[in-house]
């Protein structure tokens, strides 16, 4: 469901968000990140994902969420479920008067293409796990999904 941007802020302003985010590793084990556009976690690298649309299994917005962020056609049992997240940031998509809450259910897939890049992501990159670590771009949350 796509909703107004006046109605989608109030919500932003008072809900929790829930999403899911996509765990990609290729057959090196590399993972893949993209290069946020949007805030939050705008000029940062992040997992590819996605929000739960209202009246959206949580099937079919995997299945949606990975062909817009990916451009591959995949159903959630062909993923792994790798955990229960929450992401708090100080701003949000429209502007930095309060803040965005996500509830976020991640999720492993394998990926060896790279995807071209879409209108949340201004181009993908594989990382190893310790470069990504490393990396002071990389936002905390994505460095989440692989710490000890």
């Amino acid at each position: 469901m796509f909703l107004d941007t006046k109605t989608f802020a109030n919500i932003v302003q008072k809900t929790p968000l829930i999403a899911i985010d996509l765990i990609v590793k290729n057959e090196l084990g590399q993972v893949l990140l993209g290069k946020r556009v949007n805030k939050p976690a705008q000029n940062s690298w992040f997992v590819p994902g996605g929000r739960v649309f209202k009246d959206e299994t949580l099937d079919d917005a995997f299945t949606r969420i990975v062909y817009d962020e990916l451009g591959v056609k995949l159903t959630r049992d062909a993923a792994i479920f790798h955990g229960l997240y929450e992401h708090f940031y100080d701003n949000n998509v429209f502007n930095d008067d309060f803040s965005t809450h996500y509830i976020v259910l991640a999720h492993a897939i394998q990926l060896n293409e790279m995807p071209e890049s879409d209108k949340q992501h201004s181009s993908y990159k594989w990382f190893t796990i310790d470069k990504l670590l490393d990396d002071k771009n990389v936002y905390t949350y994505t460095k989440d999904y692989f710490r000890q």
